[in-house]
């Protein structure tokens, strides 16, 4: 009798990792901490224990030593748990990587941030009397629907967008170096060349459609495929969906039959 193969003691599949992008426009931990006050309403669950990426690349060159410690812990008391550095000076280097953090250098290394929550600087004293900070949440351009997000515009190089707990429509081009993300199906209502990651927290039932389909790379619930030699050409810049069939990554064609 035949024994079954042992399971491999790894396994490894694409993973995606979304984080919040916190863009620093001050290094003043008070500034810092009753802007966060403000934007979550004193909750100290409203990021759910995030991750969170540090994006210093707004601050000026002659801004005081950050002190990481510090800012970590404040993160940390918003449940925005810190993974990573964006856009640090190389001689942040060491005290960075001191804490734990790794260092993201902007070319896709960290998931996209959806919305990225800003910090803004103290603005410059009005006649009467200076104004308030401000801390402001950008959202990306969506439109929010039950159980879906809808995104009008291109989804340009280098941008990831990520549709949590639902489906992801796009009615625009998602170029080449984009990501688009979806814990449920994915649709997009034109041409996909980049990245498509459905069924992003594990549903094997999630599929991916396109309108003219010619991916850079495509996964559904972790297992993935690249194109590197080109999207099949029976197939390319065509109408077609992609699906899970066990652990083999399908690609149907979703043409309409002709009909007498």
């Amino acid at each position: 009798m035949s024994k079954s193969p042992s399971p491999q003691p790894i396994e490894i599949k694409i993973s995606t990792v979304v984080a919040v992008s916190a863009i620093l426009r001050s290094v003043d931990l008070a500034v810092i901490d009753a802007a966060l006050t403000r934007m979550t309403g004193g909750s100290p669950d409203f990021f759910d224990d995030e991750f969170a990426v540090i994006d210093v690349s707004a601050l000026a060159a002659d801004n005081p030593e950050i002190d990481w410690a510090q800012l970590v812990a404040l993160l940390k008391k918003y449940s925005l748990n810190a993974v990573a550095v964006r856009g640090a000076a190389p001689a942040m280097g060491e005290a960075i990587r001191a804490r734990g953090l790794s260092l993201d250098d902007g070319g896709g290394n960290h998931a996209r941030p959806l919305p990225d929550f800003q910090v803004a600087p103290t603005p410059a004293p009005a006649a009467v009397a200076p104004a308030p900070v401000e801390a402001a949440v950008v959202a990306a351009t969506a439109v929010a629907a039950p159980g879906t997000m809808i995104i009008d515009t291109p989804v340009r190089a280098g941008q990831r967008i990520y549709a949590r707990g639902c489906d992801l429509i796009v009615a625009a081009v998602v170029n080449n170096g984009a990501e688009i993300i979806a814990d449920g199906s994915i649709h997009v209502y034109a041409a996909l060349h980049g990245r498509a990651l459905a069924g992003a927290s594990g549903n094997a039932n999630a599929r991916i459609f396109a309108l003219a389909m010619e991916p850079e790379l495509v996964s559904i619930a972790g297992v993935y495929r690249t194109f590197d030699e080109g999207f099949p050409a029976d197939m390319a810049r065509k109408p077609a969906q992609i699906r899970l069939v066990g652990d083999r990554i399908d690609i149907q064609s979703i043409t309409p039959a002709t009909r007498a």
